[in-house]
């Protein structure tokens, strides 16, 4: 089987890494011809256009930065679309778009699949991510080999749009648990106690979490780099709270996260690194949220291994 890969940015890049690296025949696309050019030196193919990678390949994978990016897409690459071919939309984007852009490709014939990934860029490297899959049964069976090259975990949420939904919320959830730890850690500071005492007692706490032992580590140490930005944070939690208001769900956090990532994107830029929304506490605080012996970068401590499904106890057949 084919496979056509659209966007080799921070996480797509990592992404057809892993299916290039374990000898998939990969044809690549991006408007960066430096990034297409990497990929071609590690043998993989190139495309001119979308439309040439849907119409040469069996599965064509988009990873774009944004809704509108990947309508953008579509369009050029619809033409082409028609029986046995499939769609796999890997970028965070809102459920009803993906529905709307799904729908056009089923139209044609062909099989629309929502398959974000959620563990980090440092996860994304080492095929160790995890993977939600939004379709029906017979198309997550045909493209399971290639999920399981991408991730680690791989679960298949429902049908199309439903992974977008929950990819949204755990997004949520990570940027609630950012500005907790950003808020901890500069109490502590003031309080008078060790960043690094402090940063170890969250850890085998209650209150320890993945954001935690990974970005408060990056925060520590002052890089901040988690290739992520302010400006797609403040995108996802701006998608879940489209499908909170589209579900009738009067939130109360997510409404004063995105003030704050607003006032964040205001204050530093919209591509500054997100766990510097730090930043807005120290500057109020005067204080320096640094410790020594904490890494610049996250790292993936586990070796790669072969994906596999992981089935929800609620459908798991009864004893």
């Amino acid at each position: 089987m084919k496979v056509g890969f659209i966007g080799l940015g921070n996480v797509g890049g990592k992404l057809s890494g892993s299916l290039l690296r374990n000898g998939i025949d990969l044809t690549v696309h991006d408007l960066n011809p430096d990034l297409v050019a990497d990929f071609v030196a590690k043998r993989a193919k190139a495309a001119e256009s979308p439309a040439q990678l849907m119409r040469d390949c069996d599965a064509v994978i988009t990873c774009l930065p944004s809704p509108a990016a990947s309508d953008a897409v579509m369009q050029e690459m619809l033409p082409e679309v028609g029986p046995g071919k499939i769609w796999m939309e890997m970028s965070t984007t809102d459920e009803a778009e993906v529905k709307r852009l799904g729908a056009m490709v089923i139209e044609r014939g062909g099989a629309a699949v929502d398959c974000p990934v959620s563990g980090g860029c440092h996860r994304a490297a080492t095929g160790n991510i995890s993977i939600f899959a939004g379709c029906d049964r017979a198309t997550f069976e045909r493209i399971l080999p290639f999920l399981t090259t991408m991730g680690r975990r791989i679960l298949h949420t429902g049908e199309l749009g439903s992974a977008s939904v929950l990819k949204v919320l755990t997004n949520y959830l990570a940027t609630a648990n950012l500005i907790t730890c950003a808020e901890a850690l500069v109490t502590a500071k003031a309080a008078g106690m060790d960043l690094g005492t402090t940063y170890e007692a969250i850890k085998i706490s209650s209150g320890t979490s993945f954001v935690h032992e990974t970005e408060s580590q990056v925060i520590l140490n002052g890089s901040r780099d988690i290739s992520f930005t302010m400006d797609l944070v403040k995108k996802d939690i701006g998608l879940f709270q489209d499908v909170a208001d589209r579900a009738g769900v009067p939130l109360e956090m997510n409404p004063l996260m995105i003030k704050i990532f607003e006032d964040g994107i205001a204050r530093f830029g919209d591509r500054e690194l997100s766990p510097n929304i730090i930043k807005r506490l120290e500057e109020a605080t005067g204080l320096d949220i640094r410790a020594p012996g904490f890494p610049a970068e996250m790292e993936d401590d586990e070796p790669e291994e072969p994906g596999y499904e992981v089935v929800p106890a609620s459908r798991e057949p009864a004893a």
